[in-house]
C-alpha cells in the first residue's frame, strides 16, 4: 500500500497564492439571482415566429405519407419541415460530445426520415405567427403510420427474435463478420494479464449480474434556440448547449452549409449534464427560419424533453472478481450491455474502460456490448457510462470484503491504484491521488460514526479520466488597466469565475478588475465543447498562456519606457520593476494602468490570443461513504449521512469545487434510489414530468459533506484536475452498499425504489 504518512503529507503540502483557492462571489451570480442573465428562451428578436414539433407516439413505426397541407393553408403559417427538407447523410463518425457521434444518426435523430423509431421522435416542425397557431398546424399535420413490433430493454433487444430497428446495422467487431442485421451495434473487448489463469489463482470469487435503468440528466432548463437568416444567408443562432462550436459544426453538415455561413452565440445555460452536446431543435429552426425568412424560436416542453432528449443508458452488467485470502485482487472480468437508444453510441466501452480502473488488477477484462432499442438516442451523463460499471464493480467488492471479513475500506487500501498502475485500456498512472482519498475517509469522523437500528454505511470509488483539448482565450488590457477574458466555452460549472482568477493569478493584479466573458464563435477561435471535465483544466491553460502572454507583452513595454531591455524588466504584483541599476536613475514600478494608458505610444492596443490542444489531463479519483436508514414496513430508504471525498488536485474555486461533488453525490442517489424511465407495454413513456420522474429534492437529502484532497496534476500551471464528472460514479454503489447492510440483503438492480426493497425484504422473510 505504500507510507501512508508520506501520501497525508503529500495532500497536506499547500503552495500560497493570492487567488487560486479563494471563493470570491461568481460573476453571473447577480445576474441569476435577480433574474437578468439571458437564457435561450429568453432571447426575442422583431417578427419572431414560433416554432412546435409534431412527435411520433409510436415506439416504432414505418412513416408512410406526411400530409401538410391542412397545415400550410392556415393562416399564420409560414413555414413547415420534415425529413424531406434535410440532405440524406451518409455514415460518418466524427468527434462529438465525450464519445465519438456518427452525423447520419444526429440527423435522423433530429428528424425522422423513414422510421419513427421512439415514443417522441420528431418527424416534423412547424413555424407560425403565435403559438396558438403554431399548435393548431401541429394538429392539422397528418402522419400515416405502420406500426411495427418495439423492443425497450437491452436483453431483450439483444435477443435472436428481437423487432430489429435498422436493417442495414451490422455488428463491429466480431469475427468473423455477421451478415445478418441486429440491434447489436458494437463489441469492444479491454484487456490485459491472462485472466482465466488469474481467476485459477484466486482464493474467493464473487461473480453477480447488476442492473441499471436509464436515468436522465434533469437540466432544469430545456432545450432552446432562435435561429434567423439575413438576406445574405448567414444564419446566426442562440441557444442553450454546452458548446457554440458544436452547434455550428453540427448544423452545418445537417443542413449541408459552410460552417463559415453559421454563427453561434451561447445563451445562458440552465444545466446540461452532458446532455446539451448535440443538437435537436437547432437544424430545424434554420429550417423554418429559412423557408419563413423570420427568425424562429423553438422551446420544448418538460414532456418532450423526457420524450426525446437523450437519457443514459440502461444496462446489464455482469462482473466477475477474484481475489486471494489475504484480499489481494488477482482477477477481474466485466460484460457491459448498454442501451443506446434508437441509434448506435452507447457509453459501454468507456464503462469498460473506467470499470476497474481504481485498482490494481493483474488480470482484467471487460467486454462491452452496444445495443440500439426504441428509446431516444442515449446522451452523455457525467462520467457517460461510468457510474454503471462502478455500480458492479464496487457492489461486487463489497460482497467480497464481507466474504473475506474484512474492513470494506481496507480492501480498498490494499489493492489502490497509484502511480505506476497499468489501467485496461492501456497507459500507467502518473501522479494521482486515489491512496489519498482513502486515506481521507479513514480518517474521517463519518467512516467511524455509530449507527442505529435499520441503518446501514456503504463506501465505494469512482474514476474519470478527464479530458483536454482544442481550447481557445484571449486576454484583453483595456485603456484603463482593466482586463476582459475571453473563452470560447459555455459557463456550466463556474468557469467564468475560474478563468479570472487564473488571468489575474497570472497578472498579479486585482480580481475585480478581470471580466470573464464567453465568447461566440465569430469572437473567439474554436473551443471544444464544454464536457469532460476539460473547461477549467484546458481552457485555464488557455487563459494562463494568453495571460503570460500579456505580461511578456507589458515586460516589453515597460522597457520602451524605460529604454532598457526587455530582460531588465520584472513583472510582479501587477507591476513592472526595473532591475537595472544605473547611477542617478530611480526607475518607479510602472502599473499595469500606467502602461496600458500609454499603449499607443509603445505598439499599440495588448492583447493575447492562445489556441492550443491541451494535454496532459490529470485522471480523478472520488470515494464516498454513505449512511441510509430503510423502513422495513415500507421499503422506503432515507440517506442520512454523506460524504464525498475527492482529488480535485487543485480546487481554483472551492466553494464551486464542493458544489460539484455535491450535486453529482445528488443526481447519483436519485439514480440509485428513485430514477427511472417507466414505458408502458405499447413503449410509450408514462413519467414525463418532474411529478411522476422523481428527482431528490433538498428536502430528500441530509447536507453533503465534501472533502478535497489536493494532489496537484503537474500537466497543469496550477495543477487542475477536472472535477466535474468524478463525483457521479461512486453514489450508485455506495447507496446500494449501504443499503445491503441495512436490511441484510444483497440489491443488485437499481433503482431501489420501495416497492423493489419491500419485495425483496418480504421474500426473504418468506425464504426464511
Amino acid at each position: 500500500m505504500g507510507n501512508e504518512q508520506d501520501a497525508l503529507n503529500l495532500v497536506n503540502e499547500q503552495v500560497e497564492y493570492k487567488w487560486v483557492g479563494t471563493r470570491p462571489i461568481r460573476p453571473d451570480g447577480a445576474d441569476k439571482v435577480t433574474g437578468r442573465a439571458t437564457f435561450g428562451a429568453d432571447i426575442d428578436l422583431p417578427g419572431m415566429l414560433t416554432g412546435v414539433v409534431i412527435r411520433s407516439p409510436h415506439a416504432h413505426a414505418r412513416i408512410i405519407s406526411i400530409d401538410t397541407s391542412a397545415a400550410a393553408a392556415l393562416p399564420g403559417v409560414l413555414g413547415i419541415v420534415t425529413g424531406a427538407d434535410l440532405p440524406e447523410l451518409p455514415n460518418e463518425i466524427a468527434a462529438g460530445g465525450e464519445a465519438p457521434i456518427n452525423f447520419r444518426s444526429v440527423s435522423e435523430n433530429a428528424i425522422a426520415r423513414r422510421k419513427a423509431l421512439y415514443d417522441g421522435h420528431a418527424v416534423a416542425a412547424v413555424a407560425a405567427t403565435s403559438v396558438e397557431i403554431a399548435h393548431e398546424a401541429a394538429a392539422l399535420i397528418k402522419v400515416n403510420y405502420e406500426v411495427l413490433p418495439h423492443v425497450i430493454n437491452v436483453l431483450d433487444a439483444m435477443a435472436e427474435d428481437a423487432p430489429v430497428l435498422h436493417d442495414d446495422l451490422i455488428t463491429k467487431g466480431l469475427e468473423p463478420a455477421p451478415t445478418k442485421a441486429s440491434n447489436i451495434a458494437g463489441k469492444v473487448e479491454f484487456a490485459m494479464g491472462d485472466i482465466e489463469k488469474g481467476f485459477a489463482e484466486s482464493d474467493v470469487i464473487i461473480e453477480r449480474s447488476y442492473t441499471t435503468e436509464a436515468v436522465h440528466q434533469g437540466y432544469i432548463e430545456p432545450h432552446a434556440v432562435v435561429a434567423s437568416v439575413a438576406a445574405d444567408g448567414m444564419v446566426n443562432i442562440w441557444c442553450s448547449s454546452q458548446g457554440q462550436f458544436m452547434v455550428r459544426e453540427f448544423c452545418a453538415k445537417l443542413l449541408g452549409m459552410d460552417i463559415g455561413r453559421i454563427r453561434v452565440t451561447p445563451a445562458e445555460i440552465g444545466g446540461g449534464f452532458g446532455g446539451k452536446t448535440t443538437v435537436y431543435l437547432e437544424p430545424l429552426a434554420v429550417v423554418l427560419a429559412q423557408k419563413s425568412g423570420r427568425p424562429v424560436r423553438m422551446v420544448m416542453t418538460r414532456g418532450e424533453v423526457m420524450r426525446a432528449t437523450g437519457p443514459t443508458s440502461g444496462t446489464h452488467v455482469h462482473v466477475k472478481l477474484g481475489a486471494k485470502r489475504d484480499g489481494t485482487f488477482v482477477a477481474g472480468e466485466m460484460v457491459l450491455k448498454y442501451q443506446a437508444g434508437a441509434y448506435p453510441g452507447s457509453p459501454a466501452f468507456l464503462g469498460g474502460m473506467t470499470g476497474f480502473s481504481c485498482y490494481e488488477l493483474p488480470n482484467a477484462k471487460a467486454v462491452c456490448w452496444d445495443v440500439v432499442s426504441n428509446r431516444p438516442k442515449c446522451a452523455a451523463y457525467r462520467a457517460p457510462g461510468a457510474p454503471m460499471a462502478s455500480f458492479g464493480v464496487e457492489s461486487a467488492i463489497d460482497e467480497l470484503a464481507q466474504t473475506l471479513g474484512m474492513d470494506p475500506l481496507e480492501l480498498r487500501l490494499k489493492n489502490a491504484a497509484k502511480e505506476g498502475t497499468a489501467t485496461i485500456y492501456g497507459p500507467k498512472f502518473l501522479k494521482i491521488g486515489y491512496l489519498e482519498t482513502l486515506l481521507a475517509a479513514k480518517a474521517h469522523p463519518h467512516w467511524s460514526a455509530p449507527l442505529g437500528p435499520n441503518q446501514g454505511r456503504g463506501i465505494a470509488s469512482g474514476f474519470w479520466f478527464n479530458v483536454g483539448g482544442p481550447s481557445s482565450a484571449s486576454v484583453h488590457v483595456n485603456e484603463d488597466g482593466s482586463v476582459s477574458v475571453v473563452t470560447g466555452n459555455p459557463d456550466i460549472g463556474g468557469s467564468r469565475a475560474s478563468m479570472a482568477i487564473m488571468a489575474a493569478e497570472v497578472l498579479g493584479m486585482d480580481l475585480s478588475k478581470v471580466k470573464p466573458l464567453i465568447g461566440d464563435t465569430g469572437q473567439i477561435a474554436y473551443s471544444f465543447l464544454t464536457g469532460g471535465s476539460r473547461v477549467t483544466f484546458a481552457t485555464g491553460m488557455a487563459v494562463c498562456d494568453a495571460a503570460k502572454d500579456v505580461v511578456r507583452q507589458l515586460r516589453t513595454r515597460a522597457a520602451k519606457m524605460w529604454k532598457v531591455t526587455p530582460e531588465d524588466v520584472e513583472w510582479r504584483d501587477g507591476s513592472a520593476f526595473c532591475t537595472k541599476v544605473e547611477e542617478g536613475k530611480e526607475r518607479a514600478p510602472l502599473t499595469l494602468a500606467a502602461i496600458a494608458h500609454g499603449a499607443a505610444r509603445t505598439g499599440g492596443p495588448i492583447s493575447g490570443n492562445v489556441s492550443i490542444n491541451a494535454a496532459g489531463a490529470g485522471p480523478g479519483f472520488g470515494t464516498h461513504i454513505c449512511d441510509v436508514e430503510v423502513d422495513p414496513e415500507t421499503g422506503a430508504t432515507r440517506v442520512i449521512r454523506y460524504t464525498a471525498i475527492q482529488d480535485v488536485g487543485r480546487a481554483i474555486h472551492p466553494s464551486y469545487v464542493e458544489g460539484q461533488l455535491q450535486g453529482g453525490a445528488v443526481q447519483g442517489i436519485g439514480w440509485a434510489l428513485n430514477e427511472e424511465y417507466v414505458y408502458d407495454a405499447n413503449g410509450r413513456l408514462q413519467n414525463t414530468g418532474f411529478l411522476d420522474y422523481r428527482m431528490p429534492v433538498a428536502s430528500d437529502l441530509p447536507m453533503i459533506d465534501t472533502v478535497l484532497v489536493e494532489v496537484p496534476n503537474p500537466g497543469h500551471p496550477y495543477g487542475v484536475r477536472g472535477v466535474g464528472e468524478v463525483p457521479i460514479v461512486p453514489p450508485l454503489a455506495a447507496v446500494a452498499n449501504a443499503v445491503s447492510h441495512a436490511v441484510g440483503l444483497r440489491l443488485t438492480s437499481l433503482p431501489i425504489s420501495p416497492p423493489k426493497l419491500l419485495a425483496a425484504i418480504d421474500g426473504a422473510k418468506a425464504a426464511g
